[in-house]
């Protein structure tokens, strides 16, 4: 087996388990409140602890990995996230079991976008839409199976095993990758950027705190602004650290790569719409439609079955037609796929929502091959793993960002439905249809992300992506060509 697929290989293990456990433990939470004895605000830390801990360490990990080796790095990552894994199952206290997953969250925050650079160095140019689209099928397959395995787990096995599923992934992924992998490492990774990293890290957890907590508490509290004033500043004084190093720990030059730029904005729609959007219909299906959970699952899951049916013709139109088309119309089908969401109501079909998540998947699998392919086409092999630390981070941010928006837009848009109903509120009926409409509110947010990542995606130019389309020149070849040097094509 060529290397490359090797590469491949060992990322897959690595990133299915990373998101299988995100989609598991959502469905775990109340079993973990009942076994516990604790409320939400206690639970919440079960996320924001791991969210918190995997922003510090993702802005470090394209640094660690020139350093001490991407291969040693993510071997390490992969032990840790298995290790902590394996913890949180025998956990004998919810602050154990928090400890865990702040533990679990320094393996995430190494594991993608180490793996990423690694396959994309492994992968040419024109192959990086191949790379793609190995990405996909855990992004597909582990958000179809996560929601209906942990319902199934916790009805019937114990909440455990929510955490224990991932060790045997774990070790044979680590196994595969000691066995498998070879060593790359930077000639000169530089001094490490003490200064950025503690800026970096601490404005990612102070924000991604801040919008956790605006999301369950409300946006006027001293408990949200305090974190996200304190989290703009130092992210303020992260980037004028980052610009004036030589050495930077993110290379922020490298924006001024327009392709490279205009892919990591298109990454703050596309994260934030989906997650939203996937945040928000299992609530809509479990609390207004009378799903229980593992139907719940059953039905997203057309979401990822969308995307695996139309991955492998996004894989093949991608190095005919290039990224601006299949961008531009992966967001108009995600488009109106939230628009199809606005329509659900109390007498809605499932098969309506299986219908428009479907779609959404199509749309996603329109846009996740151009778009990691295209980001990284003119990146240079040396440049690889400090860009993937800059879109790993973008990317995290905006799924955060996305979930914690449409939850509190989802408090407010309910709270003032239902207290303009007056003397009605107490019939059931149109109460009902109040929350429909808060939800309503809140798809047309998303919506109008989607539209925004059209509007973006115009301005994709193939051009700038030509040797992530067409084979021709080596990785070799094209890098002397097309280098990047801080953010220049020269």
């Amino acid at each position: 087996m060529p290397y490359k697929w090797l590469v491949a290989v060992a990322f897959v293990f690595g990133l299915f388990m990373e998101i299988l456990d995100m989609t598991v433990l959502n469905t775990a939470l109340p079993a973990l409140g009942r076994n516990f004895d604790a409320g939400t605000e206690t639970l919440q830390w079960l996320v924001t602890g791991y969210l918190v801990s995997m922003a510090v360490f993702i802005p470090a990990s394209g640094w660690v990995a020139d350093r001490f080796g991407a291969k040693r790095t993510f071997v390490f990552a992969l032990a840790v996230f298995t290790a902590a894994s394996a913890w949180g199952g025998a956990a004998g206290s919810l602050g154990e079991l928090i400890t865990a997953r702040v533990v679990q969250g320094v393996g995430g925050g190494l594991l993608t976008p180490v793996g990423t650079a690694m396959l994309f160095r492994a992968f040419p140019p024109a192959e990086r839409a191949k790379a793609s689209a190995v990405l996909s099928i855990p992004t597909t397959i582990a958000p179809a199976l996560g929601p209906v395995l942990g319902g199934w787990m916790v009805d019937n096995v114990s909440w455990r095993w929510i955490f224990f599923l991932k060790v045997p992934i774990g070790v044979l992924g680590l196994l595969f990758a000691v066995v498998a992998l070879r060593e790359e490492r930077a000639d000169d990774p530089g001094r490490f950027d003490v200064a950025g990293f503690l800026s970096g890290g601490a404005a990612l957890a102070l924000l991604l705190l801040g919008l956790d907590r605006g999301a369950r508490e409300g946006w006027g509290t001293a408990a949200v602004l305090v974190p996200l004033g304190a989290g703009l500043v130092l992210a303020a004084a992260f980037v004028a650290i980052e610009l004036t190093r030589t050495e930077p720990m993110i290379d922020l030059r490298l924006l001024k790569n327009r392709l490279f730029r205009t892919g990591n904005l298109l990454m703050l729609p596309s994260s934030g719409a989906l997650m939203g959007a996937l945040f928000l219909v299992p609530l809509l299906l479990q609390y207004q439609m009378g799903v229980d959970a593992t139907g719940s699952g059953l039905v997203t899951m057309f979401q990822a079955l969308g995307m695996l049916v139309l991955l492998p013709v996004a894989g093949r139109l991608y190095p005919k037609v290039g990224p601006h088309r299949l961008l531009v119309t992966g967001f108009a089908v995600i488009a109106v796929a939230q628009v199809m969401l606005i329509m659900v109501g109390p007498g809605t079909t499932l098969w309506a929502v299986r219908l428009s998540l479907f779609a959404m998947g199509a749309g996603m699998a329109l846009t996740v091959i151009p778009l990691q392919a295209a980001t990284f086409a003119t990146i240079t092999p040396a440049a690889i793993a400090r860009a993937s630390s800059v879109f790993s981070t973008t990317r995290q941010v905006a799924s955060a960002a996305g979930v914690a928006v449409v939850a509190s837009l989802l408090t407010a848009r309910t709270d003032s439905r239902l207290g303009g109903l007056g003397a009605r509120a107490t019939d059931l009926a149109t109460r009902q249809e109040a929350i429909f409409a808060a939800y309503h509110d809140v798809f047309i947010v998303t919506a109008a992300l989607a539209l925004l990542g059209f509007l973006i995606a115009l301005r994709v130019r193939d051009a700038d992506a030509v040797t992530s389309m067409r084979p021709g020149p080596t990785a070799t070849e094209a890098d002397r060509s097309q280098a990047v040097d801080g953010g220049r094509i020269t």
